[in-house]
């Protein structure tokens, strides 16, 4: 970071590192700019546009968390076209997205009054829970595409690049390469995208297993048997012979 600049964010003056975000200076000024993709231990993509802000001079609203401060800028963080603009998303996202385990999200719908009904036509998402694994499941129903889950497996944390996106407009969605079996594929099983989603969309396996209403005991024999299956494909990919 540089030498401390001038900036005015909610006709409050605020003093921010040279090279900081908008949502770095605001957050250390104590102003409050609502996220949804974003995470303090992921790299900044800009995805969800739920902190974008109005920066006087500026024709589009800006991206918080990855648009950089300069000498003298002038920030809005609720006029009108930026509430309007974070409602409208909201209500896009429950149109196709099951938000039921995304507290967060949820709070904002009601900071933002959104009506999550606004697009009736909309076609929610409906594939099948992954479960192809005995750590987690991947319920991508519930999946927002914010990318948390493959910055965590990628650079950002384990280096692993199990996972990337998977195909184009509506069919996006978070898969392995070549939608391989995660046992199959580089994933090390660390749990940091099941601990990074906000969503729900990952999940560990015995905690859905408790939710589908099996006991302890038939969640260990099926856990164990899985773990046992991995352990044996394993063996057979080293040894082919």
């Amino acid at each position: 970071m540089g030498e401390p600049i001038s900036i005015t964010i909610d006709q409050q003056t605020v003093q921010a590192a040279a090279g900081s975000t908008i949502l770095e200076a605001a957050r250390q000024a104590g102003i409050h700019i609502p996220t949804i993709c974003y995470h303090d231990y992921c790299t900044a993509n800009g995805l969800c546009r739920i902190c974008v802000v109005d920066v006087e001079g500026s024709r589009t609203l800006q991206p918080a968390c990855v648009v950089q401060v300069q000498d003298g800028m002038v920030i809005h963080t609720r006029t009108e076209r930026v509430i309007r603009s974070r409602r409208t998303i909201l209500e896009m996202l429950a149109s196709s997205v099951n938000l039921s385990e995304a507290p967060e999200i949820q709070d904002l719908f009601n900071q933002y009054h959104s009506d999550a009904s606004r697009f009736p036509d909309a076609e929610p998402r409906h594939p099948a829970v992954i479960d192809d694994n005995p750590m987690y499941i991947r319920d991508y129903a519930k999946c927002i595409l914010c990318w948390r889950c493959v910055q965590v497996c990628a650079e950002d944390a384990q280096f692993t690049f199990a996972i990337n996106f998977s195909g184009r407009g509506y069919e996006t969605q978070i898969s392995t390469f070549y939608e391989i079996p995660m046992p199959e594929s580089t994933c090390v099983f660390c749990g940091q995208c099941v601990g990074v989603c906000p969503t729900g969309a990952l999940k560990p396996k015995r905690q859905w297993l408790l939710e589908m209403g099996y006991t302890p005991d038939e969640i260990m024999s099926l856990t164990r048997s899985q773990r046992q299956r991995r352990k044996r494909r394993e063996e057979i990919s080293q040894n082919p012979a």
